[in-house]
This record gives structure tokens, C-alpha cells and sequence, in this order.
């Protein structure tokens, strides 16, 4: 690892100025993906500044059906919420299936969707969930936040402080995951609402996570796994690497779908 001066920042408006301040520095939280990146000297930031001592950025707020969740906020916060998952339980099932307990206990929500990993499980929670991203700037939905492979709308001094969302009637997340990393080959969150089906896929698109619009016109028409019995989605634009072949994921997205709307159903 390079050399680094590391920087805790006490607020948004602190970490900002201090960036402002850096040669070349960069924003850490649970530092899952930035500080092994830098144990490899693949990156070699000047400065650390590190989020996870904010206050601003922690906490998790239920009202109702209406869902707040601090970028700050752990995965194992979000799995052991007992007010989430009563609304929205394909979250909390999500979170705690996310690597191993050290990942869970050491990561956030918000680094995961700031980093925007394409195997990363978080960001199809988001996209099917139809959540806002709110920034140290501004809010946008979840539709505009997401640009591509590791890519988002976020400006290099913006820092993601909070999503939010309204959960749906039903929801489900189901992924195949590689046995080592726990990364998703193919991972689909599926969220029904009365105006529609909502169902992001992530781990298996070369641009990174993207709604299946195809599956989302299925089940909106029939929310069932029979809605999806005999359809089959093309392999091109999906990822092909040692782990899975286009072919191969593009099958999985549909099997994943079909257990995740099981899931949703209480299956």
C-alpha cells in the first residue's frame, strides 16, 4: 500500500473541504472494495477521508411505509432492522446475505451504491424499489443515479448521504452467488405496487445493473412464477467471464426472477 494521510471527518460539510484540500483524495466508509484496491496498489489516493463517524449519515427511520436509510448504515444494521423488516423484508434479506459477517458488520449501503460494483446486490434493491439517492447536493431517483459499470451521476466532491423509498404491497430478492465472494453472478429484487412490477437485475449485465423490462411487463400482468414459464431473454449485452458464460446468466435471471417473486409471495 501507498502512503496516505488519513482524515476523520465530524460532518458532510467537513469531509467536502477536506477532499477540496487533498491532492488526490477519496471518500472511504466501510472501505470493502477501496482499501483492498489499495492493498494491490491498484489506487493510490493522497488522502483518505473517512465517513463512518458522521452523524448525519447514520440511522434508519421507518414512518409508516415510508423508508429513510442513512448512507452510514451498516449491512448487518439494515438485516436486523425489526421496523424494515416488517414493511419490506426483501431488504433485510438482501443485506444479510451480502459476504460474511465482517463485510456486513464493516460495510454500508452507501459506499455500495457509490461504488456501484456490478455484482454488488444493493443497486437492484434500489432500481426495483424506484428509491431517491440523496446527495450532500441533491436528490435523484435511482432510474438516473446508475450510469454504467462502476458508474453513477455522483460529481467527484458529492457524497451520498441517504436513500429512500416507499415500501411495496410485496417484494423478493433472490440471487446465485459465487461461493467464495458472495458476490451475485445473477441476482434479480423484484417489487410489485398497484401501477406495476418493478424487477432490476445486477451480476450479469456488461453495463452494469439494469431493469428487465420483459420480465417487469410479465408480472405485472400476472405477479406469479408461472407468469415467466417459457420466456427466455438473449445473452447479448450480458457478461461472460470464468464464472458464468451470457448464455448461462441470461437463464439464471430468469430462474432467479421466478424464486424471487416466490419470496415475495412468502414462499
Amino acid at each position: 500500500m501507498y502512503q496516505t494521510t488519513y482524515h476523520r471527518a465530524s460532518s458532510v460539510a467537513e469531509a467536502v473541504n477536506l477532499l477540496s484540500e487533498a491532492a488526490d483524495g477519496k471518500f472511504v466508509s466501510g472501505g470493502q472494495t477501496l482499501i483492498p484496491t489499495m492493498k494491490q496498489r491498484l489506487a493510490a489516493p493522497s488522502d483518505l477521508i473517512d465517513l463512518r463517524h458522521i452523524p448525519e449519515l447514520k440511522g434508519i427511520n421507518v414512518d409508516g411505509r415510508d423508508v429513510r436509510i442513512g448512507a452510514g448504515a451498516t449491512h448487518a444494521e439494515v438485516a436486523g432492522h425489526e421496523g424494515l423488516a416488517a414493511i419490506c423484508p426483501a431488504i433485510c434479506h438482501l443485506a444479510g446475505h451480502i459476504g460474511d459477517p465482517h463485510v456486513r458488520h464493516m460495510g454500508t449501503i452507501g459506499g455500495s451504491i457509490a461504488n456501484n460494483d456490478p455484482a454488488a446486490d444493493y443497486p437492484a434493491a434500489m432500481l426495483a424499489l424506484n428509491a431517491m439517492i440523496h446527495t450532500s447536493k441533491r436528490a435523484l431517483s435511482a432510474d438516473e443515479f446508475f450510469t454504467g459499470l462502476f458508474g453513477t451521476a455522483l460529481e467527484e466532491d458529492e457524497i451520498v448521504t441517504a436513500v429512500s423509498f416507499t415500501a411495496p404491497d410485496k417484494a423478493g430478492y433472490a440471487k446465485f452467488p459465487n461461493p467464495a465472494s458472495r458476490y451475485a453472478l445473477t441476482g434479480v429484487f423484484v417489487a410489485k405496487r398497484p401501477e406495476g412490477v418493478r424487477v432490476a437485475v445486477t451480476g450479469a449485465g456488461e453495463d452494469g445493473v439494469f431493469r428487465a423490462t420483459g420480465l417487469e411487463e410479465a408480472l405485472s400482468n400476472s405477479f406469479d412464477p408461472s407468469a415467466l414459464d417459457g420466456i427466455t431473454l438473449p445473452a447479448e449485452g450480458l457478461m461472460s467471464d470464468i464464472h458464468a458464460s451470457a448464455e448461462y446468466r441470461a437463464n439464471l435471471i430468469v430462474v432467479m426472477a421466478k424464486r424471487a417473486v416466490q419470496a415475495a409471495m412468502g414462499g
